[in-house]
């Protein structure tokens, strides 16, 4: 999607509600539109208390400041570009946004360097790159019992195993999707033991 004109996106739900994110003028930087956020925080269940989160190619840091605004006790945001990391970083010192963490780097190199695991994350890469088949598999060894991946790309994704298609939509050209790990289904139960007669 085309970057907004005004350069700046606003948080939309949350103790940080109505706070404005300005953009910094990176190349390629394409936040998500408020109403992707919105279904997507929708279907997480808007309460994110204690949660930790890992925002991945997190551009203007919008998602983990919306899960921080929304309770999350932590929130990593790992952005490639030095110029929009320093402006996440100063965006939530301005919002007092208490456990928000920045690393400058390639994403795939700080997912195999680190060993933390996240009840939620997003991974929103640039819609010119195609980091799916590797990006999937490495966000499954990072994502805590019960947690959630967040996917936005340019085309509907089919999900690796044991990764399942949770929520999906489309909004103009982008695709979202929240996936989450597949249950196996339940063994049977053994047969009770005969009662004595």
């Amino acid at each position: 999607m085309a970057q907004p004109s005004t350069h700046r996106v606003r948080i939309i739900g949350g103790r940080f509600r109505g706070r404005v994110i300005r953009l910094p003028r990176a190349p390629g930087l394409r936040p998500t539109p408020d109403r992707v956020r919105e279904t997507l925080f929708n279907w997480l269940g808007q309460d994110l208390t204690e949660l930790a989160t890992l925002d991945l190619y997190a551009g203007s840091g919008a998602l983990s400041l919306e899960a921080l605004s929304r309770g999350a006790a932590a929130a990593v945001a790992v952005e490639r570009d030095p110029a929009a990391a320093r402006a996440i970083a100063r965006t939530g010192e301005a919002f007092g946004a208490a456990g928000l963490e920045v690393a400058v780097a390639d994403v795939r190199t700080w997912l195999a360097r680190d060993t933390r695991r996240f009840d939620v994350i997003f991974a929103d890469p640039p819609f010119a790159e195609d980091p799916w088949p590797w990006l999937l598999p490495a966000c499954d060894a990072h994502l805590a019992p019960g947690g959630f991946v967040y996917a936005e790309a340019p085309r509907a994704l089919a999900p690796p195993p044991p990764l399942a298609l949770h929520r999906h939509a489309k909004a103009g050209h982008v695709h979202y999707h929240l996936l989450r790990r597949g249950e196996a289904a339940a063994p049977p139960e053994p047969a009770a033991a005969p009662r004595p007669r």
